[in-house]
């Protein structure tokens, strides 16, 4: 059976290429060195645990999918995967990347999500945006690891429970776990804490609900389920920012994950949001192993 080696949940800021490498150091906002430095320690939990195939967990920000036809939840089946919209191109400066997929594990766990009560839609034309590319930016930038895709709907209400996210995560485990393949799998998925696009509170000197941020992280370092579906809904998140809701999608990682201790938790206050970086081990913490080869 497949091995799943880590499981990986971060938010996902689109400008961190160009705010630390595209911009250069006299230029660079003060944060960019810390920012930096963090990330490529993050970087190094996914390398030690020497993934061969990554599902990758996203959303799509209305580039491909629209309030008239946007899925609640697909997966990805296709040999290869383009990116990155021009928009984000253009105002990010994040480059084009083609990752190739891989079909075998897609037609698997869509078949097995579908057995588990989990009616996705599918995609043979998917072109990825940035809730996918940053984080191969971050944790895996040689692109050099086929992937399986699977976007949520997090913008475009009516939205699924935070529960339902949990309950898919849960889903996933078990179809990894079940895959009949000595491959090493690794998930990485991406989301926001609080969070306010085009509102009012956006470009604070902080996320939008700072209290929210705390907690939430928190809870996803302990693997605390039952305080995130006691406290979190749809009217909290909308509370704590217009684009909270993306939080759904790190409750779905944890859930891949269980309702463990992370191994490996770091966040930064970095204007406007905060950034939070977490990974565990399912198979057991290897960076020990690792450093000693």
């Amino acid at each position: 059976m497949a091995t799943l080696s880590a499981v990986l949940a971060t938010t996902h800021h689109p400008f961190f290429l160009k705010a630390t490498e595209l911009t250069p150091p006299e230029e660079q906002m003060p944060q960019a060195p810390e920012w930096k430095r963090k990330v490529e320690a993050y970087r190094e939990t996914l390398t030690a645990a020497e993934p061969d195939i990554l599902v990758m967990v996203g959303a799509d920000h209305f580039h491909q999918f629209f309030h008239d036809n946007y899925p609640t939840f697909l997966i990805g089946k296709q040999p290869t995967y383009d990116a990155t919209y021009y928009n984000e191109e253009r105002e990010f400066s994040i480059p084009r990347y083609v990752l190739d997929g891989h079909e075998e594990l897609s037609g698997f766990m869509l078949q097995g999500l579908l057995d588990r009560g989990f009616d996705f839609s599918v995609s043979h034309e998917l072109k990825l945006d940035h809730s996918i590319i940053c984080p191969i930016i971050t944790t895996r930038p040689d692109g050099d690891l086929p992937v399986v895709p699977i976007y949520t709907n997090i913008f475009a209400p009516p939205l699924p429970s935070p529960k339902r996210f949990w309950d898919l995560g849960r889903a996933i485990r078990e179809i990894i776990d079940e895959y009949p393949s000595d491959k090493r799998i690794a998930a990485v998925g991406s989301g926001h804490l609080s969070l306010e696009l085009g509102g009012p509170r956006q470009f604070g000197e902080t996320g939008p609900d700072p209290v929210f941020d705390r907690q939430a992280i928190e809870w996803l370092s302990n693997g605390d389920i039952d305080s995130i579906l006691a406290n979190v809904t749809h009217e909290s998140m909308s509370g704590s920012g217009n684009a909270t809701h993306g939080f759904m999608d790190l409750i779905l990682m944890m859930g891949i994950a269980g309702p463990e201790k992370a191994a490996y938790v770091d966040n930064l206050d970095l204007f406007h949001t905060m950034e939070a970086y977490f990974t565990w081990y399912p198979s057991g913490d290897p960076r020990g192993r690792t450093a000693s080869r």
